[in-house]
């Protein structure tokens, strides 16, 4: 039996287009301006620090900035960028300039197995605050009473086994016990190779019965028993 459940965001409770079509441009648009007005704050320093670590250069601010922009256009997961992206996002939130999107099946599964006592989790690229600001401002309301936890690539990488293997032992509870949610194969892979079980959402296209993960085109047909041997 199920007694935490692991979710995505993107493509999951919420769609790509959402992501891709309006945070991502929000965040690419603001970041020079963002940098510009708060690079003095100590916090805002030290990820542009961390960031110009990882382009491997001390670039000026204008230089540093374009690259922050080609990350977003990549969509690099890179772990400060993501939390710059995330106090962008925090501005937009409160100017009510966007709402964050979450399915409706999603919503109401999540609330449900809320009041049934299953332990809610969210793992995703994007930073701690940007899944908090999601579904803290989202469409159906705020969602962040639902979740005892989040987890972003400060844990690891979503494709390497090892972050979920840390996932289960910051929860307490056994990877069999886990479910993990995703539309992402790869990630499934890795939460199965760490023993966890798992559930392909496919929100469009066709649910292939063969697949190498049990496939749902949403959160109403998520079940929460499996059997014993699946996720080996």
């Amino acid at each position: 039996m199920i007694r935490a459940i692991v979710t995505d965001i993107e493509g999951t409770t919420s769609s790509l287009s959402f992501v891709q079509d309006v945070l991502f441009p929000y965040a690419h648009a603001r970041m020079a301006a963002f940098v510009r007005e708060h690079d003095q704050e100590p916090a805002v320093a030290r990820l542009l620090a961390e960031a110009r670590a990882v382009a491997g250069g001390e670039l000026s601010e204008t230089d540093l900035v374009a690259q922050l922009r080609r990350w977003i256009e990549d969509d690099r997961k890179v772990t400060p960028l993501k939390a710059l992206q995330g106090l962008i996002w925090a501005e937009g939130y409160r100017r009510s300039d966007f709402q964050g999107h979450v399915y409706p099946d999603a919503a109401s599964r999540l609330r449900e197995w809320h009041a049934t006592g299953i332990a809610l989790y969210v793992y995703s690229s994007g930073s701690v605050l940007a899944q908090q600001l999601l579904f803290g401002h989202s469409e159906a309301g705020d969602l962040t009473e639902l979740f005892a936890g989040y987890f972003d690539t400060a844990i690891g990488h979503k494709r390497e086994a090892a972050s979920y293997r840390a996932i289960a032992e910051r929860i307490a509870a056994p990877p069999a016990e886990i479910l993990f949610l995703s539309d992402v194969v790869e990630e499934l892979d890795a939460a199965r190779a760490a023993g966890m079980q798992t559930v392909w959402l496919v929100r469009e296209g066709t649910v292939d019965p063969a697949a190498a993960h049990r496939q749902t085109r949403d959160f109403a047909a998520i079940p929460l028993t499996f059997p014993s041997d699946e996720s080996a």
